[in-house]
């Protein structure tokens, strides 16, 4: 097996290993044992080091790969669903794993080379945003909350945020309820039902959710604290 198709084979099957061992190494290791021809032991440190990355590192190269896995099960609905069920399935896609959230977002949000630094606002939304444009394109519609069989767009970048908000505000707005439900259950994971109340809710007024491309920057910074905040509360 080339190294590039055994590194993505071994994030594929550390996926499901989140819910029992976390976004860890050790996940990381442990994927080694559920190969078609599986090892005999855990990969050894050295081993997830090379193929993943060195110390948090390797445990944002399995966040990305959770998201991404995340994406394809929206992706694999039968029938064309609405915004709101695509949105509902991804925060059920969170459920399983959802103790272990807090602190992958912390991680997410802090700069690489210094924890010292402000916590960089731009990852809550590109997180959102990447959701909510993924969700869209899957609805094929630009109207929120309405379905429509037109062909997938090309994906916003969302790396350059600012530039593409004025052509994609509902897109934003839609990134906005999903934040806010997420966020819901992140901080209330003993109320299962809320964040999806809330969600709902936020869809049915996300065209009024956002009025200029300068309040994204403030959500940012909002989300961004806010996981940090809840990582906190946890003792993260």
């Amino acid at each position: 097996m080339a190294a590039i198709s055994l590194r993505t084979e071994l994030l594929r099957l550390a996926v499901p290993l989140v819910k029992t061992h976390g976004f860890t190494r050790e996940a990381l290791a442990q994927s080694a044992l559920r190969l078609p021809e599986p090892h005999k032991e855990p990969l050894s440190e050295a081993a997830v080091t090379s193929i993943f990355g060195s110390g948090d590192d390797a445990r944002r190269t399995l966040i990305q790969a959770w998201m991404e896995a995340a994406v394809l099960n929206m992706k694999s609905k039968s029938t064309p669903p609405s915004l709101l069920e695509l949105l509902e399935s991804r925060l059920k896609w969170n459920e399983p794993v959802l103790g272990h959230l807090p602190e992958a977002f912390a991680l997410l949000a802090t700069p690489k080379f210094s924890s010292l630094l402000p916590l960089d606002p731009s990852v809550a939304v590109r997180h959102n945003i990447h959701i909510a444009n993924e969700a869209c394109n899957l609805v094929g519609s630009h109207d929120i909350g309405v379905r429509r069989h037109l062909p997938l767009e090309s994906r916003a970048d969302v790396s350059c945020i600012t530039g593409q908000l004025a052509w994609h505000r509902k897109r934003a707005a839609a990134a906005i309820a999903y934040a806010a439900a997420e966020l819901v259950q992140l901080a209330q994971p003993e109320s299962p039902d809320v964040p999806y109340k809330v969600l709902k809710q936020q869809l049915d007024r996300s065209q009024k959710a956002l009025q200029s491309v300068e309040e994204v920057g403030l959500f940012g910074q909002y989300v961004a604290r806010s996981w940090a905040g809840i990582g906190k509360s946890m003792g993260l």
